[in-house]
């Protein structure tokens, strides 16, 4: 990129600034390291000297350009704005429709969904594992019934819908699709998105219901029926952001969640004989956006560029659209603080901006009561105009990757996919992610990542304000969400009316023909849909897979 006399007098020019910054440096008190959040350590001053080997064409390119580190669509947020999709589930489907309907309202452009816990482990609200937990960290959900009222009045063919469900999202998903069918929307219609990974469940998140082969399976299944019936809808949210919630560094986040997503397209190849350019197309990512603003925009921009090589190269891919790493973004959860609540607006506003700027094409904003419980109304309003202001009043949607050919951000990028691939590398030579988890692999380097960023803040290292820096003696308390305990009693009263005036002779049937497809290589949702459509609970369905695949116990690692 550079003429040779270019660097040479950068590198003559380089030794003289050194020279009078290290007299300088002299004078200053006490040593200090400066280094990401990540902790990977930063130079005083980039120049072209490090991105000398740079190619333009080759390594930044243009946007809608292979190798897409600009991103992926050729006009940018110019074309179209990112979609504002705030998270959003809490109570019971009434509390949650309510919701959406009002965020809706407020400018959002895309819904998206969290589940109670025992929505998310597969079990319903009258489980007795399920006392005090329905409602709590999201909507509670056990069958059509209720997400017939959680869809209420929400177009399903004009709003995409995303929604955080790992195991048991073939049954959520095939709930979304009959509802859909009740509005009179055809699946060709419908848009949306389930999170559906369970490798990052089994390295950080840790919800949990199959072993993780059948787990797989039950994956592939909604990837082969996506592609075949419901062409618009993403069947799998490969997932870095829990990954990062649980401690990893940025290079950990990417490097484990593009071998996640090697690991689903090795799987679909291999189990469904899919032609990779069928299904790759609708695969999607999800991002955590911390609070180092320059480390998260390089590793947004060198995960376009990871994966586009790894379609291409290990997949033969030909589709363009095919190597396109197509990512949601939600601000870091790990980094909003119960000290001083209201730092975390900007704190968020901080990560919203270095996501825009890395090119995502969806967004969640967290609002700053997050670190107490779920949401207040006022706090998830304010964390959707953070999102509004950065599109209407920045002048950020005005140009494309505005920091392509800075030598810091590429430069850093660079380093970034260097160390990720390394990583990739060491998991290959495993025998691929799943090997990797069984070995535990995955889970001791996101530990030891933790505990070292906690040390760092002990010792005030890394700075945290209001926690081990500018820590105030009294605090105004602030208002936050509880959940009524009159939520979990109406959800059992529902649930008890539906399984009574269902036919439950057609449950019976559907849930002995789901048992056989699963004993089977037949494809599980045409008969997951077949039980949502009779009305079977969501933990029915998931005990016939626990009855068929077996459970999972995290062994733990140390």
């Amino acid at each position: 990129m550079f003429r040779q006399k270019t660097l040479n007098d950068v590198r003559q020019g380089m030794k003289q600034w050194l020279a009078e910054a290290g007299k300088l440096a002299r004078g200053l008190p006490g040593k200090r390291r400066f280094s990401t959040v990540s902790d990977l350590e930063i130079d005083p001053l980039y120049t072209p000297e490090n991105i000398r080997d740079l190619d333009f064409t080759g390594d930044i390119g243009y946007p809608g350009c292979y190798p897409f580190t600009r991103g992926c669509q050729t006009t940018g947020y110019r074309g179209k704005v990112w979609t504002f999709r705030m998270f959003s589930g809490l109570g019971s489907a009434e509390d949650t429709n309510r919701r959406w309907h009002q965020l809706l309202k407020e400018g959002e452009t895309g819904l998206s969904t969290a589940f109670d816990f025992p929505t998310l482990m597969g079990y319903d609200s009258d489980s007795p594992k399920a006392a005090a937990e329905v409602g709590r960290c999201g909507v509670a959900i056990d069958t059509l019934a209720d997400f017939e009222v959680l869809t209420d009045r929400i177009p399903l063919d004009k709003v995409t819908t995303s929604m955080t469900i790992n195991p048991p999202a073939s049954v959520l998903w095939a709930m979304y699709l009959v509802a859909a069918e009740k509005q009179g929307v055809s699946w060709d219609r419908v848009g949306g998105t389930i999170q559906n990974d369970m490798l990052k469940e089994f390295i950080a998140q840790k919800t949990f219901m199959c072993p993780p082969e059948p787990s797989i399976r039950l994956i592939s299944d909604t990837i082969e029926f996506g592609t075949r019936h419901v062409p618009r809808w993403n069947t799998i949210s490969i997932s870095g952001y829990h990954i990062r919630e649980a401690g990893s560094t940025a290079v950990q986040e990417l490097a484990f969640t593009l071998a996640d997503g090697i690991a689903y397209v090795q799987d679909v190849i291999t189990r469904k004989k899919l032609d990779v350019d069928a299904f790759a197309p609708r695969l999607s990512f999800f991002f955590d956006s911390h609070m180092d603003f320059f480390e998260e925009i390089a590793k947004f921009r060198a995960a376009r560029r990871m994966w586009a090589k790894i379609m291409r190269d290990r997949f033969q891919a030909k589709s363009p659209r095919a190597w396109w790493l197509r990512f949601h973004t939600q601000t870091a959860g790990c980094s909003l603080t119960h000290q001083q609540p209201y730092n975390n607006i900007v704190r968020t506003a901080t990560e919203a901006l270095a996501a825009v700027l890395g090119g995502t094409q969806s967004l969640h904003t967290n609002s700053f009561d997050e670190e107490f419980a779920l949401p207040t109304e006022f706090a998830a309003t304010i964390a959707l105009r953070t999102q509004q202001v950065l599109a209407e009043e920045t002048g950020v949607v005005n140009t494309i990757d505005p920091l392509a050919g800075s030598y810091f951000v590429e430069a850093l990028t660079r380093q970034i996919e260097e160390e990720a691939w390394e990583y990739i590398q060491k998991i290959d030579e495993m025998g691929g992610m799943l090997a990797a988890i069984a070995g535990g692999f995955p889970q001791r380097e996101i530990a030891n990542a933790a505990y070292h960023f906690k040390r760092q803040v002990d010792n005030r290292e890394k700075v945290q304000v209001g926690v081990n820096k500018y820590v105030a003696k009294e605090e105004a308390p602030i208002e936050f969400l509880k959940i009524d305990e009159k939520v979990e009693a109406a959800q059992v009263k529902r649930l008890r009316q539906v399984k009574r005036t269902r036919d439950n002779r057609r449950v019976t049937r559907s849930l002995r023909d789901l048992r056989a497809a699963c004993r089977s290589d037949k494809n599980v949702m045409p008969g997951v849909i077949e039980a949502v459509r009779a009305y079977a609970t969501e933990q029915e369905i998931c005990d016939v897979y626990r009855e068929v695949f077996g459970e999972y116990r995290d062994p733990g690692f140390y």
